[in-house]
Formats: C-alpha cells, structure tokens, sequence
C-alpha cells in the first residue's frame, strides 16, 4: 500500500499545502513549529480518522479557521482516495472513502494499516499497563476487525456493569442482580476471547520482535510474559473467569468497580529474562521501543494483506549514533516510510537512496530536494 499524495486545508499551520510523495523513504525536514509532525498527523488521520495528538478534532483547526480537510490518495490493488473534514461550529467530522460517507469508523480500521513511532512511545515500557494493553489491542485491531468488534463490544460491557454497579452500591433489587448476572456472562464471555486473541497473539508476535530487536542491537534477548487474570494458571480461561468474578462480586459491589477481566492485564517486557520496566536502562527502553514497533509492522505486513506506512517522528534525535544507524538501514527493508527530522546535515549517517525523497518545510512553503 502507497500514499502518493495529501493536501490539508487548515490542519494545524498549513493553511493549503500539498505533498507529493516517493514509494521509498520520505524526510520531512523542518524547524520547531513548521509542522513535520503536523503532517504525519495528517496521514495517521487518513489511516485511523482520528489524532494520535490532540484529544478533539476541533484542537487541529488552523487558528481563526472555522474547519480543517485532509485529502489523501492511497494505492495497491485498487485506487483510494479519502477525504476528512470537521467544522468547528458542529463539531463534527465527517470521513469520505471514494465519495462514500462513512457512518462506523471501526471499520476503517486496519483498511490502511499504520505503525508510528515518536517519543512517546516510552509511555509503552515505562508507563502504566493501560500503555501496553493499547498498544497490544491496536496492533491486533489493525490485523482482525474481529477482535476490534469483540474489544468495541466488551468495552460498552464494562461500561454498563460499572454503572449497575455504582446503583447497587446505594440500593438492591433482585431486579438489578438479575440483571448484574446477565451482564455478568457477557463480560465473561467477550472478556476470554479477548485473552485467548491476547495470548495467541503474543506467541506469534514474539518473534517479530526479537527479530527486530537484533537487527538494532544483537546480544540481548527480548521477551514478552501476558499476565491475565491475576496470574491464571489453569487449563479453561472462561471458567476460571467465571470463577474469580464469583470470589470478587462482593468487593466488586462495596467497590463499584469492575475488579476481573482483560481491562486489568498487564504485559511484561525483558532483556535476557530481566524485568525490562524495573531494571531496563535508557537505551534498552528506546531499543525495545523501536523494536516494537518495526516488529508491528512486519506482523501486520505478514497477516494482512497489505503493507503498513511506517511513520518516525523525531526518533533519530533520541538515539546514539549506533542505534540511528543501525535503525536506518533497516528501514531499507520497509518500503515506504516518513521520517521527520529538524536538521538532515546533522545525520549523515541516514541512508538517502535515489528514490528517497526530501521534503523541507519552511515558513508553510515546501521544497523538494
């Protein structure tokens, strides 16, 4: 899959840019505040229709502008174009494939798979387990629309259990137990199809990663322990689920809280069977990062049937020599990819190939070199 070309209309700073863009490595190069970031933004939108930044669309409408519009024209077996538009005054945004309004976003998910990876990305090693369980749940989205239906389903679950919940903590009926029972078994019922996908997952993600992990930095060994329901150890998930919410229904009830399911699993990352969050230095915590997520990207090139775009914002700046290097030219084996950087001069160890391209931004102008 190829993005060929996108034009934004009041997206962040660019008021009417477009870019054209190479099969290859793509270098969007730019000074603080001339929007490099914006544009894989931009792209990320096309791919998911959502920010990967700002927390409502309204947030990247150009000030004094009363609507943004991204366009993008995708190619492989078939020709793609999207169109995206929001209007501050509804606050609404619309998402156009082909012309085609699209009323259920969930299922552009995974339709033009996506991998970023930006400095945040150290929220996945070094921050709480929800960093983790949405990485995970991401990557399998983007894989199965059957797992992103099943997780959709068993979200809007703990959703209405938690309010049940919190309504039984001030009164009982036997109405209202009934009813925690019925959703009881729904929750149970999603929630071990989700550790079942989790944990099949994870067996065949693993290698992708300690793959990936050695073509950056050999001699450690990566690995990754799914910890579910408070330490299963038994053969049937679903009963031992069933089992554990029955042992915590009443905390659950005093607590108003869903105490039990895949909302509270966690995932462990190591180095050479080292708790990587505990003892992992700087660099071993950007390695697994980066690892991460070319490993995402060659599992979902190896189930899908098509190939991810690769975006890198502002990694190099992070990383020593080695790493950048190495990092580089294993970008080689992805096909295409934007990277943005504020200087290209200062890494004269990326690899620039003739069908590379390089994009300078300045002063909401752009350049090609």
């Amino acid at each position: 899959m190829i993005l060929n070309s996108i034009r934004l209309r009041n997206f962040r700073v660019h008021r009417d840019v477009g870019l054209e863009f190479s099969e290859n490595l793509n270098y969007i190069v730019g000074g603080n505040g001339h929007g490099k970031t914006s544009i894989l933004e931009s792209i990320y939108y096309l791919c998911t229709t959502k920010s990967f930044d700002a927390k409502t669309d309204v947030e990247v409408i150009s000030f004094g502008k009363e609507n943004f519009e991204i366009n993008g024209h995708f190619s492989d077996i078939t020709e793609n174009n999207v169109r995206i538009s929001c209007n501050l005054n509804e606050s609404k945004k619309y998402y156009f494939l082909n012309d085609k309004q699209q009323s259920k976003y969930s299922d552009i998910i995974g339709k033009f798979p996506v991998v970023l990876l930006t400095p945040s990305d150290h929220k996945i090693t070094q921050g709480v387990p929800g960093e983790r369980r949405k990485f995970v749940d991401s990557v399998i989205s983007q894989a199965s629309s059957t797992y992103l239906k099943t997780l959709i389903d068993y979200n809007r679950t703990l959703k209405h259990r938690s309010s049940l919940l919190n309504r039984l903590k001030e009164y009982r009926t036997e109405d209202m137990l009934v009813e925690l029972d019925a959703w009881t078994t729904k929750l149970i019922k999603t929630g071990t199809e989700i550790i079942i996908w989790r944990r099949k997952f994870i067996e065949d993600f693993t290698p992708f990663v300690k793959e990936s992990y050695n073509r950056i930095m050999e001699q450690e060994k990566p690995s990754i322990d799914y910890c579910y329901l408070a330490g299963y150890e038994e053969d049937d998930v679903e009963i031992y689920f069933n089992r554990l919410i029955g042992e915590k229904k009443e905390e659950e009830l005093r607590r108003s809280a869903n105490l039990v399911g895949p909302h509270r699993d966690d995932f462990i990352f190591k180095i050479n069977d080292v708790n990587l969050k505990t003892y992992g230095s700087q660099g071993q915590h950007k390695t697994f990062q980066t690892a991460l997520r070319f490993a995402e990207f060659f599992y979902l090139k190896d189930v899908t049937p098509k190939t991810p775009l690769f975006l890198l914002d502002d990694v190099f700046g992070e990383l020593d020599a080695t790493r950048a290097q190495r990092i580089s030219e294993y970008l080689a084996d992805v096909g295409q990819a934007f990277v943005t950087l504020t200087d290209f001069g200062n890494f004269s160890y990326l690899k620039n190939e003739e069908d590379d391209i390089l994009i300078k931004l300045n002063s909401n102008k752009v350049l090609y070199a």
